[in-house]
């Protein structure tokens, strides 16, 4: 690992403080919001002494509704991988219009681009369509044998497969289905890059694959630091509001609009017994043995993938050797955003739709027989 990359990992840590085919009607999902909101007020059945040492939540950073960011809201049965996944979904205004898949990182949620969809709307003027989804053991998502997170299975075949069937599921009829582009950030760049020839091979028309902020290499390297980080974050929150707080005071997150529709997604309410109204959705230190699993491999399979590609790294051009080289014979484009962190597309939300649009433009509305962005 490069001492730079090494040291750039090392001073996170010091940084943090120890310790679709049919969507029902919205209303329901803003009832179930509200009651989450509601639900952040100390609990009567908690001891007075966990209450006594409670913040009182900071208005400030409120949660935000995803009804401004997302046109749609469902819970979607997929049986074949045997979950209710939670979909978020604003569909294109046209219709031969084209479809953004949004895949989220680990322990975050499909919320985490939902600053990102409401740019992407504006700036394809319709065109462009996003859905984003909650991966399992995430966010909305449930086992439909409504056993717990101890028994998900989180490997890599396991989510690309989730992926493969949950479009299947929204889009029936592969050949009337809108082209997808796929875009993933962190864990959700191998899930996209290993979906897309499944998806292809089922007549799916995959536009291009974008991974955010991922390198294998430099990844694999910063593995045995997580256990660190993990160490440094914080175990359970006073309320919603303290979480938003969190991550955007740490710099998890540097756009607390952002923070402030996402985070609610990856806490849940702690047990009576715990000191914590709040904690983590996702126990990561569960995921720890897919960690590797989860990598392996990207670069090759990134390079030869049959669409377009796009790598968006933050602040500074890391690229393995298999990427260097792929990059000289021009088979990815490459884009470096600055003033942002890991979380690029919650950072700056803005910045990220104007490249992923223009990406789109480019290879979707490429004159037919020129090869696109990425191809060979």
């Amino acid at each position: 690992m490069s001492d730079i990359y090494r040291s750039a990992i090392q001073a996170r840590i010091s940084r943090l403080p120890p310790s679709i085919p049919h969507y029902p009607d919205q209303s329901d999902d803003e009832q179930a919001e509200a009651a989450d909101s509601l639900g952040s007020l100390p609990s009567q059945s908690r001891s007075s002494a966990f209450r006594a040492t409670r913040r009182a939540p900071n208005p400030s950073f409120s949660p935000l509704s995803a009804s401004a960011f997302f046109d749609q809201a469902s819970q979607v049965e997929v049986p074949a991988s045997g979950l209710d996944v939670r979909v978020w979904y604003t569909p294109p205004r046209f219709a031969d219009g084209s479809v953004i898949v949004c895949i989220h990182g680990a322990g975050y949620s499909g919320l985490s681009f939902a600053c990102f969809a409401r740019e992407v709307t504006e700036r394809s003027k319709g065109e462009c369509g996003v859905l984003s989804m909650d991966l399992r053991g995430h966010g909305r998502t449930t086992r439909l044998d409504g056993r717990g997170p101890e028994a998900e299975d989180l490997s890599i075949e396991t989510l690309v497969s989730d992926l493969v069937n949950l479009i299947k599921v929204v889009f029936p009829d592969a050949r009337a289905a809108p082209a997808l582009l796929l875009i993933g950030h962190s864990l959700g760049g191998p899930i996209c890059v290993d979906a897309c020839p499944f998806l292809q091979a089922a007549n799916y028309k995959v536009t291009g694959v974008a991974a955010l902020d991922i390198v294998e290499e430099f990844t694999l390297e910063a593995l045995p630091l997580m256990h660190s980080l993990l160490n440094a974050r914080r175990e359970g929150f006073d309320s919603q509001e303290d979480a938003i707080e969190w991550h955007v005071r740490t710099n998890v997150i540097r756009n607390p609009d952002s923070a402030r529709v996402s985070i609610p997604g990856t806490i849940v309410p702690g047990p009576a017994d715990s000191p914590w109204a709040y904690i983590w959705r996702t126990p990561l230190r569960l995921t720890a043995p897919y960690w590797t699993n989860w990598f392996t491999g990207l670069s090759s399979k990134f390079l030869s993938a049959r669409a377009a590609r796009l790598l968006v790294l933050a602040g500074t051009e890391r690229l393995d050797r298999a990427l260097m080289i792929g990059q000289m014979q021009g088979k990815f484009q490459l884009e470096v955003m600055q003033g942002v962190g890991h979380m690029l597309h919650e950072d700056d939300p803005t910045h990220l739709a104007e490249v992923i649009v223009e990406f789109w433009r480019r290879n979707e509305r490429v004159v037919q027989g020129i090869k696109k962005v990425g191809e060979q």
